[in-house]
C-alpha cells in the first residue's frame, strides 16, 4: 500500500495557484526530495499534505485513507517551516505534550526514545528558550517523530544545523526509511545533502511539478561523457559501435555523439583509422546544481530542457 498519494492537488490564494495540479506518490521506504526556487510552492504543498491548509482542489491519502480538508493523520509526522515549540517548557515537556495528545500508551519511554534519536537527551531538561537554532530544529524533528509515523513531511530540516548535525539527521532519516519503512518527503535547498539522501526527486516550478526522476536517473543525466562532433555522424556511429560493442552511444539533436565507456584517446584512434573526420572531441561534465537550475526554470515560469516530461504526472 502506498504511504502517501496526492492527486491533482491545487491551492490558490486570491485566484493565484501556488500549488498547481500536483500529483505524486510515495511508497514505504521512499525518500523523496522536493526542490525548487524560493516561492515555487514547496512549503505550501507540504502544508496542504499535512492538513494545515485546505486544498482548493484535489485529494490527499495517507496509507490508503483519503483525508478531508484540513484533516491530518496519526500516521503523519511534520516539520514545516519553524518548529512549533513552547519556549517556556523544557525540550522533554514539549515532546511529552505531543505524546499525551496522541494518547501513546507509554509516553515517557516514547519521548525518551525520540530525544535520544535526535541527540537531545542531554538537553531534554533544559528550557527551550535557551536552545540554539540547531537544537530547536532537532526538537522540531523529535516532535515529528513522536508516535512512530509512517510518513514524514520535512521542510528544510537541515536549517541551523552544523555539519555534524546535518550528518546525524541525514543518517537518522536513512535509517528510518531502511529499517522502519518510513516514507520521507523532504524539501531542501541543500542539494549536496539531498543527493546523499534521497531515492527520488520532484522539481517544482511556479507551483507545478515539472519533473520527477529517480536518484539514478539524475546520476545518469549528470554523468560525465565524451562528446564527438563530426560532419559524418551516421558513419562515425557505425564505426564506434563496431569498435566498442559494450559502450553506450547517443546521437544528440545537433548530431554530436555522446559516448559513455571508452576513453577519448581510443575513440579518436578508432575514428582516425576509419578516416572519419572529427571536428570536436572533448569530455563533457554536467554540474548537478546546474541541472536542477535548468529544471526549475528561469524564474519567469519558463522551463528549459527536459523538465516538461514530468509535469503533473503520477510518480
Amino acid at each position: 500500500m502506498e504511504a502517501l498519494r496526492c492527486e491533482h492537488l491545487t491551492r490558490a490564494f486570491r485566484g493565484r495557484c501556488v500549488v498547481d495540479d500536483v500529483s505524486l506518490a510515495l511508497e514505504p521506504g521512499d525518500i523523496y526530495g522536493l526542490v525548487g526556487r524560493n516561492g515555487a510552492g514547496k512549503s505550501t504543498l507540504l502544508k496542504v499534505l499535512a492538513g494545515y491548509l485546505a486544498p482548493t482542489a484535489g485529494t490527499v491519502a495517507v496509507g490508503g485513507e483519503v483525508l478531508g480538508p484540513c484533516q491530518t493523520s496519526a500516521h503523519l509526522g511534520c516539520l514545516i517551516e519553524h518548529p512549533a515549540v513552547n519556549l517556556g517548557l523544557t525540550g522533554f515537556q514539549n515532546v511529552m505534550v505531543r505524546a499525551l495528545v496522541q494518547g501513546l500508551p507509554n509516553p515517557k519511554a516514547e519521548v525518551a526514545e525520540v530525544m535520544e534519536a535526535v541527540e537531545l537527551e542531554a538537553a531534554a531538561g533544559s528550557v527551550v528558550r535557551g536552545y540554539s537554532l540547531g537544537m530547536k530544529q532537532r526538537l522540531g524533528l523529535a516532535l515529528a517523530l513522536i508516535g512512530r509515523p509512517d510518513v514524514l513531511l520535512l521542510d528544510e530540516p537541515f536549517n541551523g544545523l552544523d555539519p555534524e548535525g546535518v550528518r546525524q539527521v541525514r543518517c537518522l532519516l536513512v535509517d528510518l526509511a531502511l529499517q522502519r519503512g518510513c516514507a520521507v518527503l523532504v524539501s531542501s535547498h541543500v542539494l549536496d545533502q539531498l543527493e546523499r539522501l534521497v531515492t527520488r526527486y520532484g522539481v517544482l516550478c511556479e507551483g507545478r511539478l515539472v519533473a520527477q526522476m529517480t536518484a539514478q536517473e539524475v546520476e545518469d543525466a549528470c554523468a560525465d561523457y565524451l562528446c564527438v562532433e563530426t560532419p559524418e555522424a551516421p558513419r562515425a556511429l557505425a564505426v564506434l559501435a563496431g569498435a566498442f560493442p559494450d559502450a553506450v552511444f547517443t546521437v544528440m539533436p545537433d548530431d554530436a555523439i555522446r559516448v559513455v565507456g571508452p576513453e577519448a584517446e581510443t575513440v579518436g584512434r578508432a575514428l582516425l583509422e576509419a578516416e572519419v573526420p572529427v571536428s570536436g572531441l572533448y569530455l563533457h561534465a554536467r554540474d548537478r546544481e546546474d541541472y536542477f537550475v535548468e529544471l526549475m526554470g528561469d524564474g519567469t515560469g519558463a522551463v528549459r530542457g527536459a523538465a516538461g516530461k514530468g509535469g503533473g504526472s503520477d510518480a
